[in-house]
């Protein structure tokens, strides 16, 4: 029995080396991209060809005024300081203030981050619940119609231009049929009735159990969340499907198969089970994408988001506002990376 403890303890302490190795090697990884993205958002900062202290002061103002507001920004010192500043502020969640309405980018980000979440989480669901199930069917009925169909639907939501779909989508659903609110999160007439919470409208009137903000908001953003969702519908169903044609043409699936195995337990709780790892990365892909990529959806449907507010500081020359939530944004595709590698670990027993 001695030895046996004994015996446990030393599996223990020989695994624990391996465990702490691999957690600093994921914070070094996760730090050393945080910098190199840092590094090249001050980059950027510096080579736009944009004055910040006359963005700030305006070309009226003194000299005087432009070499005060020069020193307080800390241009006179070394890119290498100005960079050792930059990274203490970011730390801090501090990207400076705003050209636009002088308020801390911080805070305008908090506000309109929560709309591009909503947004992008109801259409990567969408996309999820279609795509997936779909690109699976079609797999397993390869040259039958639903493949065809899966197939065109993939094609057409790669090369169909999101801003097209959107005009023709509000024009046809909101102007024509009526079905779906217009644009923006909700209709005039609700604006800040339901305290914001989460700064999740959909959410927040559950909350206040307002079910006519509720219905409101939901007809503002099915629409645009349906587009979103069927662009990454198009690319997770065509994954799917390759990833599934693959472990059906694999010999243990014939050996399941000859062993009279049910055709749904041979496609979903053996090949499907074997793609999920897979699927996870392409999932998180997508998602990723969502939330940075939905500027075009977002201008067209006037949703107060992310991706709109980064445009229309682009336009102004807000360079504290664009680099703010570029390197939010860049965040995020870390922290989405960072959680498919602890997903990889509970559908994966080998990555343990």
């Amino acid at each position: 029995m001695a030895l046996t403890e004994d015996n446990g303890k030393r599996r223990v302490h020989a695994s624990l080396p391996a465990w702490i190795k691999t957690t600093a090697l994921t914070i070094g990884s996760i730090a050393v991209t945080m910098l190199g993205l840092l590094f090249v958002t001050f980059i950027i900062g510096r080579v736009m060809p944009i004055d910040p202290v006359l963005a700030i002061v305006g070309e009226r103002a003194s000299q005087s005024t432009y070499d005060a507001v020069f020193l307080e920004l800390g241009l006179d010192k070394p890119l290498v300081v100005q960079f050792g500043y930059y990274i203490w502020d970011v730390l801090h969640l501090d990207f400076g203030t705003s050209l636009l309405n002088a308020r801390p980018v911080s805070e305008d980000i908090a506000r309109v981050f929560p709309a591009t979440l909503e947004l992008a989480t109801l259409g990567i669901f969408i996309g999820i619940v279609i795509g997936v199930p779909l690109g699976v069917v079609a797999a397993a009925r390869k040259g039958s119609w639903i493949d065809q169909l899966a197939r065109v639907l993939a094609l057409v939501g790669y090369s169909m231009p999101i801003f097209w779909l959107g005009l023709m989508g509000l024009l046809i659903f909101y102007g024509i049929l009526g079905w779906v609110g217009g644009p923006g999160r909700v209709g005039i007439f609700y604006v800040d009735v339901v305290p914001s919470v989460t700064g999740l409208i959909l959410v927040d009137a559950a909350l206040d159990r307002n079910w006519d903000v509720f219905k409101d908001a939901f007809s503002h953003i099915i629409l645009p969340a349906s587009l979103l969702g069927y662009f990454s519908l198009a690319y997770i169903s065509r994954m799917t499907r390759s990833f599934m044609l693959e472990q059906l043409s694999a010999e243990y699936i014939t050996t399941a198969r000859v062993k009279g195995m049910s055709e749904w337990d041979v496609i979903w709780k053996h090949a499907f089970k074997n793609i999920r790892v897979q699927l996870i990365t392409v999932i998180a892909l997508s998602y990723a994408n969502l939330l940075e990529g939905s500027v075009l959806t977002e201008i067209i449907f006037s949703w107060p988001g992310i991706g709109s507010y980064i445009t229309t500081a682009l336009l102004s020359a807000d360079m504290n506002a664009v680099l703010g939530g570029t390197v939010v944004v860049g965040l995020i595709f870390i922290l989405l990376n960072i959680f498919s590698d602890l997903l990889y670990k509970v559908f994966d027993p080998r990555a343990k």
